[in-house]
C-alpha cells in the first residue's frame, strides 16, 4: 500500500538510538539539551524546551501564557484537534477563525474583523494560535501586529512547518510570536518517533516552560532555612506535569535533523512534480505565496465540483481499490462531537467546511519514489477523467 505519509529510517538513527541504549541515560539525559540547542540554532529563537509531543508543548505553552478557565483561545477550524484541545486543557472557552480560501492558512482580514468585534463586545481572546497548514507559514507579521493591537498572546502551531520560512524568517523564530511548537510525530518532516518543542525568546516564559514539563520542580543547592537536608536538594514551585522528552526520542531527533535538508528537498521535489502533472485536472492545487517557502509536510488538493465529473467519494474508492491511502486534512474541529457540545454548528465556519468536503490528501514523503508519485497521479487521471 502507497501510504499518504510515512517516516524514513536509515541505519544511521537506529545506530543512535542503540548507543543511548546502551548508555547510562535513557531518560532525560545530555542527548536532551543537545537537541533543543540544534533546534535553536536552526530557528534562530533564544530557547527551547522539549517535550514528549507537540500537545503537550502546546499545552504547557498555553498555561506559561496564563490561559485560565476565564480566558478565551481562538484557532482555526482546519488543524488537528490539539491546536484547540491546549485551550480546553486549561479549562478555557475555545472560538475559531474561518481560512483563507486560497492558502487554507488562517483568514488574517476574517481574523482582523474579529477581533474589533471582539474588543466592542469585551470578549478579546487571551491567546491566538495560528497553524501552519500542511507546511505553508501563516501571514505572521500581520497577525503579529494584530496581537500587540489587541494585547493579545501569540501561540504559533508550526507543527507541519519545521525548515519552512516567512519573508526569509524560519518558522520557529518567535520574530512574531511569543511562543513557537514544533512536532516530530512520524508523518512529521523529522522524527523522535514521537515528540515536540516549545520555542521562545522570552526568558521568564522559558522558565516557566521549564518548570510545568518536569512537575513544577526546580533543582537546588541547600539555601533555604526549610531545607536540612543534602545538597543539593529540589522544590515543586508549581503543579507541573511529567511531560519530558527522554534521550532515546531525542538521539533519533537528532540524528533524522542532519536529514532535514534532505527531506524538504524531496518533499519540495514531490510536490513541485504534483503542479505539473495535475495542473490540468478538475482540482484546486495547494498554493504557496511568493514570500513563502514550504516544508510541503503534507500535499493538499480540493476536488472542483463544478468541473469534476466523478464526487470526491468516488475518488477515495479508486484510490483504496489500487491501494493508495489517502487522507482529509481535515474534517473541522467546530464539528467535531465534542465541540458540537459548546455549540457549534454546520454553517459557522464555511470555508473550513467547504475545504473538508473537497479535500484529498495525496502521497508525500521522503523515499516515496517518482513511481509510486506516478501511479498516484496516473489513478487520479483515470478517475476524475471518467464520467459517474
Amino acid at each position: 500500500m502507497i501510504p499518504y505519509g510515512r517516516q524514513q529510517i536509515d541505519n544511521q538513527d537506529i545506530e543512535a538510538v542503540v548507543d543511548v541504549l546502551k548508555s547510562d541515560w535513557l531518560t532525560q539525559g545530555p542527548l536532551v539539551p543537545r537537541f533543543e540547542q540544534k533546534i535553536i540554532d536552526f530557528t534562530g529563537a533564544n530557547y527551547g524546551v522539549g517535550v514528549n509531543s507537540a500537545t503537550s508543548a502546546l499545552h504547557i505553552a498555553c498555561i506559561a501564557l496564563g490561559l485560565g478557565p476565564d480566558d478565551i483561545l481562538w484557532t482555526v477550524p482546519n488543524s488537528f484537534v490539539a491546536s484547540a484541545n491546549c485551550g480546553r486543557y486549561c479549562g478555557a472557552e475555545v472560538d475559531f477563525v474561518d481560512i483563507n480560501s486560497k492558502t487554507w492558512n488562517i483568514d488574517v482580514d476574517k481574523l482582523s474583523e474579529k477581533l474589533a468585534c471582539a474588543y466592542v463586545s469585551g470578549k478579546l481572546p487571551k491567546v491566538i494560535v495560528p497553524v501552519h497548514f500542511a507546511g505553508q507559514p501563516t501571514d505572521q507579521e500581520r497577525i503579529w501586529e494584530l496581537a500587540k493591537q489587541y494585547d493579545v498572546r501569540v501561540l504559533e502551531d508550526c507543527s507541519h512547518s519545521i525548515g519552512a520560512s516567512n519573508s526569509g524568517e524560519k518558522t520557529g523564530s518567535c520574530r512574531w510570536a511569543d511562543i513557537a511548537v514544533f512536532s516530530f510525530h512520524p508523518v512529521k518532516i523529522i522524527t523522535a518517533v514521537e515528540g515536540g518543542i516549545a520555542l521562545t525568546n522570552n526568558r521568564d516564559l522559558f522558565d516557566r516552560l521549564i518548570l510545568l514539563r518536569q512537575h513544577g520542580i526546580a533543582r537546588k543547592c541547600k539555601s533555604s532555612s526549610r531545607h536540612s537536608g543534602p545538597n543539593p536538594y529540589y522544590e515543586q514551585n508549581l503543579l507541573g506535569f511529567n511531560y519530558r522528552l527522554s534521550d532515546v526520542h531525542a538521539a533519533l531527533g537528532l540524528s533524522q535533523f542532519d536529514k532535514l535538508d534532505k527531506f524538504i528537498s524531496e518533499r519540495n521535489k514531490y510536490a513541485k512534480r504534483y503542479d505539473e502533472r495535475l495542473a490540468d485536472l478538475p482540482l484546486f492545487l495547494p498554493i504557496v505565496k511568493s514570500e513563502n517557502s514550504s516544508s510541503h509536510h503534507l500535499y493538499v488538493v480540493r476536488i472542483d465540483e463544478n468541473r469534476a465529473q466523478v464526487t470526491r467519494k468516488k475518488v477515495f474508492e479508486k484510490f483504496t481499490q489500487n491501494e493508495i491511502y489517502v487522507g482529509v486534512h481535515y474534517y473541522p474541529i467546530h464539528l467535531q462531537p465534542y465541540y458540537h457540545n459548546f455549540g457549534f454548528r454546520v454553517g459557522d465556519f464555511p470555508e473550513a467546511e467547504k475545504h473538508a468536503e473537497q479535500a484529498i490528501t495525496l502521497p508525500l514523503y521522503p523515499g516515496m519514489g517518482v513511481e509510486n508519485q506516478d501511479v498516484v497521479i496516473k489513478v487520479l487521471k483515470k478517475v476524475l477523467y471518467k464520467s459517474p
